[in-house]
This record gives structure tokens, sequence and C-alpha cells, in this order.
């Protein structure tokens, strides 16, 4: 099982720049979305965590110091906070040191045990994604969703607004050595770019994670649809309390 997560959190997220100074930092239900990520990573049983900060790096970072977080983390910052993703993942690497990784993203609200699936799924001959074939899911932007075409478990391509596809990315990777490779030979990718890249070379699989649910909370309807569904959780986990502690 992949043990280290690398955690990108270098965005602006100026669509909620009235939620709070940078998106990592935006609270949904109290909590900032960077620490709903750790948490998560946790629960599925990661040991490490390397988070990429960029803008307002300053602030983020002080907010990791001053905290216990439920794993351990390290930083680095990105080269240029305004450039593609791919820029960002590139940028852990070297602390990633050649083993296997999950790749994440601080702004997707996840249910653990998908991070736990692809985590147990290992990164194969290069990466793999989990994916989401509930297409027109109501959490879903489709103005803004990277789509994903896929043969069985191979990725045909991927990318935002592309035909055809059948499958949503939900922004949770497995990737190992020939990733970084191709962002490295890549000038200012993206993380699609790296994927289309190994796909050509059958080496970008999918594994299939229809079943459990993620939030990219990308804007205040998505910053409200996921609050609404911590509050679920909750609600069910306070239930879950009273049976067993009436059994």
């Amino acid at each position: 099982m992949i043990r280290t997560a690398i955690l990108l959190a270098a965005g602006e997220g100026s669509r909620l720049r009235e939620a709070g100074p940078s998106k990592p930092l935006c609270p949904v239900g109290g909590v900032a979305l960077l620490d709903h990520a750790l948490k998560g990573l946790a629960q599925a049983g990661l040991g490490r965590a390397i988070v990429v900060t960029g803008y307002r790096a300053d602030d983020v970072e002080a907010h990791l110091a001053g905290r216990n977080t439920p794993l351990p983390v390290e930083t680095v910052r990105t080269p240029d906070w305004r450039l593609p993703n791919g820029v960002s993942a590139r940028a852990a690497s070297a602390l990633v040191g050649g083993q296997p990784a999950l790749l994440a993203m601080c702004d997707h609200l996840v249910d653990p045990a998908l991070y736990r699936r692809m985590a147990e799924a290992g990164a194969g001959q290069g990466l793999r994604l989990g994916v989401d074939r509930r297409l027109g899911h109501p959490w879903i932007d489709p103005d803004d969703v990277t789509c994903v075409e896929t043969d069985g478990t191979r990725i045909v391509a991927i990318g935002k607004g592309i035909e055809p596809h059948n499958a949503y990315d939900t922004g949770v990777f497995a990737v190992t050595t020939p990733f970084f490779d191709v962002l490295e030979r890549l000038e200012s990718p993206s993380i699609s770019m790296a994927v289309d890249v190994l796909a050509e070379y059958r080496r970008a699989e999918t594994v299939d994670c229809s079943d459990l649910d993620w939030i990219d909370v990308d804007d205040p309807r998505a910053m409200a649809q996921a609050a609404a569904w911590l509050s679920g959780q909750d609600q069910a986990g306070q239930g879950h309390a009273v049976l067993r502690k009436a059994g």
C-alpha cells in the first residue's frame, strides 16, 4: 500500500475569495479544506503528506506549523503558483524519492475510503486515476469538471469538455516514476498533459470509485454542497453512536 501522499495546495481560489484568504484555508463546516484533506489521508492509512504550497505560501505553512497535524507533514513550494498544476506536482518529486505516491488536491473534499482504495490499488506502470462514472451527478460542475474517456480500465483521453467521455476525474491519483519523468520533460505541464502522454503508452489506468463521494470545492455553490454533505455525515455518525450506546 502507498504510504506517502502529495497534496497540492498552491492555488489561489479566486472564486472563494470571500470565504478565506486562499483556497487551502477556506473553511467548510468550520474546518479548513487543507485540514479536511490531511485528516482524510490519515484515516485512509497514509503515513506521510507532502504539501505543495504556492499562493500565500507563508499563510498556509504557518497554518500547518501552528497545529498538530494528523500525520507527519513536509512542505515544498511550487516555483510559480500561476503555472499549471503539473508544475506543482513536479515540485514534490525529490521528496517522494522514487517511491509511488498518492496525489490529491486540497480543494477536493473526499471520502477517506476513496484515498484508501487508490493507495491500495497502487500506481501500476505509471499512474492510476480514481474515476466516477455517475455522469450528470448534481455535485458536478459540467463546465469545470475534468472528463475522462476510458476503454475498460485504460485511459484513452482526459480533459475539460472532451467528447466523448464516460467518467469524471476525482482528482485522486496513484503515481510513480514514469509520471514524474513525463512532468520533467514537459514545459509548464498540467497533470492532464502527463496523463495523456502515459495513456499513449498504455501506462494510465483507472480505478472505479463511483460508489464513493467527493466534491471539488471550487466556488460558493460547491462549498454549500460540501457543508451539507458534512452535516449529513455528522448526523449519521451521531445516530450510529446512539444505536451503539443503546445496544
